[in-house]
């Protein structure tokens, strides 16, 4: 097997400009596979779009869902909530041949392998509070006193559980259970929408939007689950930085307003075999 591993998130492809750059996304070589670790779109159509799209270039694409999929939009044809949208995208990936954190983990043995890719849906838990607030109640007022509230707040339906925090703590549960039974020195590929440890909020501009970017239940998971790498995206801001020797890969896209204003780069990462330190990716716009 000689092709690579790369991965990008945070489409958006409701965005005419991000619809542009997916569809300028196309494998180096037909063994390569593409990790999409969430935020693709917010409406079921274009979620869809963006999958088939892919599915039909890559030789596996492996998804996990962002909030922005979660979303029950009013303007989207699909209006299912909470857990039945998320089984909805599960069932409409499996008939495109797209792996999800439902499905077995597959295992990569190409170059830098073998590893395991293990795509996780685990929200968040509002635990990575603001600085000073001792509950969850008290972090979410001083969020609105300041005007930074998530647009899940309005559009992320829990149903049928009390809240996304229940959600969350039962979902990394069930994860933690089925990583537990990995082989003892499995190395694997750890994709998640949020990123798993608080340290990367740290540069965020509003430091309040932290208690929507994930949970402290998987602090320690890149070091228990034998993690080579960990991807994630959410924060659009895009970058690589190391945590107990880990390398943690930000892949997102993210909106125009903000890649506009960067240098300019290829919009997917390489993840296996692993990239030098000086090397850029060489995935991406044909």
């Amino acid at each position: 097997m000689t092709g690579k591993l790369f991965a990008v998130s945070d489409l958006h492809v409701a965005y005419d400009e991000n619809r542009s750059i997916t569809e300028e996304l196309f494998p180096g070589s037909d063994e390569d596979w593409l990790i999409l670790a969430g935020d693709v779109a917010e409406r079921y159509e274009d979620v869809e779009w963006a999958l088939r799209l892919l599915a039909g270039r890559f030789a596996k694409v492996i998804w996990t869902p962002g909030n922005h999929e979660l979303w029950t939009h009013p303007q989207d044809s699909c209006t299912l909530r909470g857990e039945k949208r998320y089984l909805q995208l599960v069932e409409m990936c499996r008939g495109l041949g797209v792996v999800t954190p439902e499905d077995p983990y597959p295992v990569w043995r190409g170059d830098g392998g073998p590893v395991t890719v293990v795509p996780l849906f685990l929200l968040y838990d509002y635990s990575f509070r603001v600085p000073g607030a001792s509950t969850k109640e008290e972090s979410l007022r001083r969020a609105h006193d300041a005007g930074i509230v998530c647009t899940d707040e309005f559009l992320l339906h829990p149903d049928p559980y009390d809240g996304r925090d229940e959600w969350c703590r039962i979902r990394v549960r069930q994860t933690e259970e089925r990583l537990a039974a990995l082989a003892p020195g499995e190395r694997t590929v750890l994709v998640n929408h949020f990123p798993l440890v608080r340290a990367p909020t740290r540069v965020l501009r509003y430091p309040d939007f932290a208690q929507w970017c994930g949970t402290g239940l998987t602090a320690d998971w890149h070091k228990r689950f034998n993690a080579v790498t960990a991807v994630y995206g959410h924060l659009h801001i895009p970058r690589v930085t190391w945590y107990d020797g880990v390398r943690f890969e930000e892949v997102s896209v993210g909106y125009p307003r903000e890649w506009r204003g960067r240098p300019a780069r290829e919009p997917l990462r390489q993840i296996l075999p692993e990239p030098s330190a000086s090397s850029a990716s060489s995935g991406g716009r044909p």
